[in-house]
């Protein structure tokens, strides 16, 4: 059945991007060693994290770092790399799964770290690690639409709780393998920053403009990951097939108006090697063009897509096509072009 919801745009470029990494590094070996009584108990076997997930290690906030600090940061030096001052920002969208509290907003607490104007809108978006990607699309349609010349968008994200948390429930006694599988996913989270800056293409031609995309929902699957400070618990094995279909299915659906198969480079959402090699296959997509970053900083959340775009971004030429693909629990896709 036909649903992928189709958005093009004509006035709008993507005109940085920026990140902050956290200064500490864990890695799976460390994490394992924690989980050294939990494994033993259950005769699972050393090495799952590096063989299954392929992460390698993550970043997590040292002493005195702070996700909000490290948001501001990325988006301070997204703001210098544009050119644009604080001044002429006109929105600022959160897009961070991440929060310290439920009232109020991050935003408010970043739009304030920025320097940014009182007339400039803030708000935060979930959309669990598809946010960034909605939240540029919003964006977006708001510079396009001539409300605003400037937006910025940002996320920061925090692993640390969740993972101390999942670490001491497995290490109990009534902690068994199904339950062990259930939260692995936390596991392979990391914490970063991330921040984009958007405007008017005609104004700024050095800018990539954004072309478009499509989003397409499968929200019968909203129970397959569902997560909180205190764990994040998934049927990783109905999660994966059902995000499979979900994205072959709106790739199917766009390839009537979009030619994505011959992009220069494809940004996916950062999960694991397993998700990674299940896209690359089912989409043909030629993996000498999905740059990784999982191995080195997990599974970052909606910061994933931004980090990656800074790792790979100077290996870009101008006029190349870019394609932004994520998947969020939920299940959501998105899929946006750039062209660089």
């Amino acid at each position: 059945m036909a649903g992928n919801a189709t958005t093009r745009f004509s006035n709008v470029s993507l005109l940085s991007v920026a990140s902050t990494l956290p200064s500490r590094v864990t890695t799976s070996i460390d994490i394992e060693t924690r989980l050294e009584a939990a494994l033993s108990r259950l005769d699972l076997p050393r090495g799952l994290l590096q063989r299954v997930a392929g992460v390698l290690e993550r970043r997590n906030w040292a002493s005195g770092e702070t996700s909000d600090d490290a948001t501001v940061s990325a988006g301070v030096r997204a703001l210098a790399q544009a050119g644009v001052e604080p001044s002429e920002v006109g929105l600022l969208i959160n897009t961070s799964v991440t929060r310290q509290h439920l009232e109020p907003s991050v935003a408010v607490r970043l739009h304030h770290g920025l320097g940014l104007p009182s007339s400039a809108i803030n708000f935060d978006v979930a959309n669990a690690c598809l946010g960034f990607v909605s939240g540029m699309n919003l964006a977006a349609s708001m510079i396009e639409s001539g409300q605003i010349k400037y937006a910025i968008v940002v996320n920061g994200e925090d692993a640390d709780e969740i993972q101390v948390n999942t670490i001491d429930r497995l290490l109990k006694s009534d902690s068994d393998r199904e339950g062990f599988m259930s939260e692995f996913a936390s596991l392979t989270l990391g914490s970063g920053s991330a921040a984009a800056v958007l405007g008017r293409t005609d104004e700024n031609p050095a800018g990539h403009q954004i072309l478009g995309g499509v989003t397409r929902a499968a929200t019968q699957f909203h129970d397959l990951c569902v997560g909180s400070v205190d764990g994040m618990f998934t049927d990783a094995k109905a999660l994966l097939k059902g995000g499979l279909d979900l994205v072959v299915s709106a790739w199917k659906e766009a390839s009537v108006e979009w030619n994505w198969s011959t992009m220069d480079m494809y940004i996916t959402h950062q999960v694991s090697s397993v998700h990674t090699n299940a896209i690359i296959k089912a989409a043909k997509l030629d993996r000498h063009r999905v740059p990784t970053t999982f191995p080195r900083f997990g599974n970052v959340g909606p910061a994933s897509i931004p980090i990656t775009l800074v790792e790979a971004q100077d290996t870009l030429n101008k006029g190349d096509r870019v394609l932004l693909m994520g998947v969020g629990s939920g299940l959501n896709t998105a899929m946006m072009e750039l062209a660089w």
